[in-house]
């Protein structure tokens, strides 16, 4: 998905960046039916700097090959690889110990930034299941009438109290953490659309490609 020209977006520089002020008062997260959430075990969660900027990956810690995708919650690109690619990814390259995939946060606007709050909470385990979750399901919480409400509903299965999630939204410093995450993305990469991976900090492409697509693209590093 292409950043298009957004009142979140600030123009004032060579590569956009959003707006924390705006962005921060976004509350637009939206529902999904609780049948359609698979059970989270109860985890460890903690709002903090430190939580929001820890890495998160899966597969070989050292393995040769390493892919960062930077998506949004809220891009329909991110959840139809996540969806059709990304189980083929996760069977073929990442089980295998061929690759490192890591997820990195690049929230498009005040509901992605929200829905990666709640998710970058959560331990690794409990983070990746709920990336999923939401993921999966983008059509059914995306643009609902009280978004805010379904999102807490979400954090109940990770076991997050409604006080603590209403903290956890008001807490400036942890969302702008989150922010500054995907401006050094764009200073770091110029990242300017999601889905985009990042190989052995060497190679960036972009866009939901196929399984095949996304494997050619690694042939240069021995995949």
């Amino acid at each position: 998905m292409k950043i298009k020209t957004n009142p979140l977006l600030s123009e004032s520089e060579s590569t956009p960046t959003l707006t924390r002020r705006i962005v921060l008062a976004q509350g637009a997260v939206a529902g999904l039916s609780l049948s359609l959430v698979p059970s989270l075990a109860l985890a460890r969660f903690e709002v903090s700097t430190k939580r929001a900027e820890e890495v998160r990956f899966l597969g070989k810690p050292d393995a040769a090959v390493r892919v960062a995708e930077y998506f949004s919650m809220t891009c329909g690109h991110c959840g139809r690889f996540h969806r059709d690619t990304f189980p083929q990814v996760k069977k073929d390259l990442i089980d295998t110990g061929l690759i490192r995939f890591e997820m990195h946060p690049f929230p498009l606007d005040g509901l992605a930034l929200r829905a990666h709050a709640l998710c970058r909470t959560l331990p690794t385990d409990s983070y990746f299941k709920m990336v999923d979750t939401l993921l999966d399901n983008q059509e059914s919480w995306i643009g609902a009438a009280e978004p805010v409400t379904e999102l807490k509903k979400f954090a109940k299965f990770a076991g997050i109290s409604s006080d603590t999630f209403d903290k956890m939204m008001r807490d400036r410093s942890y969302l702008e953490a989150i922010v500054q995450l995907r401006q050094d993305a764009v200073n770091r990469y110029e990242i300017s659309s999601t889905p985009s991976f990042v190989v052995n900090e060497d190679k960036i492409f972009s866009g939901a490609l196929s399984f095949d697509e996304f494997l050619a693209e690694l042939n240069a590093f021995g995949i």
